[in-house]
């Protein structure tokens, strides 16, 4: 057990060639870049170092030159693929630099561009790319995620913007300092596309309000992460999105219908262009998402590598106001004089304490009372209530940070989370 579990494998990638491998399960693999250079979603590797990708993680090593890797570990699938776009992406990534020179030049507005496709094509890799190889230019572009299935910035259920300033760590990512992160509460917009596509609006007009502020974030540009939701109302909110961040470019990975759509249905000043997803993309069954989406909540109480310690104190129902956005649905006939069935689903519904409370993620708004407008007012953590005791009226919390609660407000998401350890 113990020869495989070190079981070791070496492998000579040839000029812009892609060493491909997945991780698995219940195991660990380290990745050493012995000589030459290599690169991981754009983020360069040290010659020497260690790299740990732990169960479940799918890499690509890709080398512009020529490079040797060792990988220590077990791996379900490990092979070297010649078939890649990463041309295709560089040229992407070149055609935005243009637009950043001719920003400067010119002292306009910098590129804008959305990413769209269905599911698993590939589309926060290639963000993430395009976000590295334009810190490695020296620039300080935005990154919006407006994908609340699996959470790029910060968890699922969540919609955020912050700007990149070094290249992404290739075990934890991006590590960003002050990310703008705001509630809303499920994991797929057409549970409430009325909350959506208000918050899209709301995270539009916060980058403009940078961009303004910041000649470099302005010159750089925003590249904007979607969902996979591309179909009826998915694609009406993909238009918003496009139309809210005065979008310049949209990429459309791997789907000829929606490019054609978006060609017919954009603006002449919008350029759209198709890129090919990678043979490396592997597609996610419900299962696998789901898994995803806990880790991504696991991670940020207790960090990628288990290295954080999260806290536990009691918090009375009396010292925290608890709510939902959105109201069940009513029918029209059924609702007051002038009132529409849209503005149920941004409404605030208070939650009695108790049991049902539960296991459910929290988001802790930044507004200090209800007659601040919460729906669109940012978060600044989450937590989770592990216990509730009736005789004392509190919850018990697990929470990142020690007692007491930085805010009163808490917005109930629909992700779950038990803490097992």
């Amino acid at each position: 057990m113990a020869d495989k579990e070190q079981r070791v494998e070496e492998f000579q990638l040839e000029k812009e060639s892609e060493l491909r491998f997945e991780v698995e399960s219940g195991s660990t693999v380290h990745l050493e870049l012995v000589n030459g250079k290599a690169e991981i979603f754009g983020s360069e590797l040290t010659s020497g170092r260690k790299y740990s990708f732990s169960a479940g993680s799918k890499v690509a090593v890709f080398s512009w030159h020529s490079c040797q890797i060792k990988l220590t570990g077990r791996t379900e699938v490990a092979y070297i693929s010649k078939e890649t776009p990463m041309v295709v992406y560089l040229n992407t990534h070149v055609a935005l630099e243009q637009m950043r020179e001719k920003s400067e030049k010119e002292e306009t507005r910098g590129p804008r561009l959305l990413i769209v496709g269905p599911s698993d094509v590939g589309k926060s890799t290639l963000c993430n790319m395009l976000m590295n190889y334009g810190v490695r230019m020296g620039r300080a572009p935005m990154l919006v995620d407006l994908d609340v299935g699996q959470g790029q910035i910060s968890i699922p259920g969540t919609m955020g913007a912050y700007v990149v300033e070094r290249p992404a760590d290739i075990e934890e990512g991006f590590t960003q300092s002050a990310p703008l992160v705001f509630h809303f509460g499920h994991t797929t917009p057409s549970k409430n596309l009325t909350l959506y596509n208000l918050l899209v609006s709301r995270i539009a007009d916060v980058v403009n309000m940078k961009c303004d502020e910041f000649k470099k974030v302005n010159h750089s540009g925003v590249i904007v992460n979607t969902g996979g939701w591309v179909r009826g109302s998915g694609y009406d909110s993909l238009k918003h999105a496009a139309g809210s961040f005065e979008v310049d470019v949209i990429a459309v990975m791997d789907q000829e219908r929606l490019y054609s759509e978006l060609k017919r249905d954009m603006p002449d000043f919008v350029k759209i262009i198709l890129l090919p997803k990678s043979g490396g993309v592997v597609e996610r069954n419900q299962t696998a998402r789901s898994e995803a989406r806990d880790a991504k909540v696991r991670e940020y109480f207790y960090g990628t590598k288990n290295s954080l310690f999260p806290h536990t104190f009691e918090v009375k129902c009396t010292d925290i106001k608890i709510y939902k956005i959105g109201a069940p649905s009513l029918p029209d006939s059924c609702l007051p004089l002038g009132m529409k069935a849209q503005d149920n689903k941004t409404k605030l519904v208070p939650l009695t304490p108790g049991t049902s409370l539960l296991h459910h993620v929290y988001s802790i708004s930044c507004a200090d009372s209800t007659d601040d407008n919460v729906l669109e007012t940012n978060i600044i953590g989450f937590v989770v209530f592990t216990e509730f005791h009736q005789e004392k009226l509190s919850f018990t919390v697990l929470s990142p940070a020690p007692h007491p609660l930085p805010k009163h407000i808490l917005l109930q998401t629909d992700i779950q989370f038990m803490d097992i350890q």
